[in-house]
């Protein structure tokens, strides 16, 4: 298995004309047993949010989740932290 080294990305989507503050963040870790975990953390800015955790057997499987879910969240309207607003 290749180690991956996808994230940790911070996206967030911001409108104040509907008051929607929201962050989205998605990052990968290597699990004990040889498989990689992609975990996904969403909620309103300055709260603790939600977290949902996927394992993986392959590290490839975990990259296309990974592409896929940010693809989805950029679509969205979603930017990059560094991204200007």
């Amino acid at each position: 298995m290749s180690n991956l080294k996808l994230g940790p990305l911070c996206l967030r989507s911001i409108d104040p004309t509907r008051n929607m503050r929201r962050f989205y963040m998605l990052s990968t870790q290597s699990t004990l047993f040889g498989g990689v975990s992609l975990i996904r953390n969403w909620g309103r800015i300055g709260t603790t949010g939600q977290a949902r955790v996927k394992t993986f057997d392959a590290s490839a499987e975990a990259g296309e989740a990974f592409g896929r879910l940010e693809r989805a969240k950029r679509g969205r309207g979603y930017n990059s932290v560094e991204e200007k607003v």
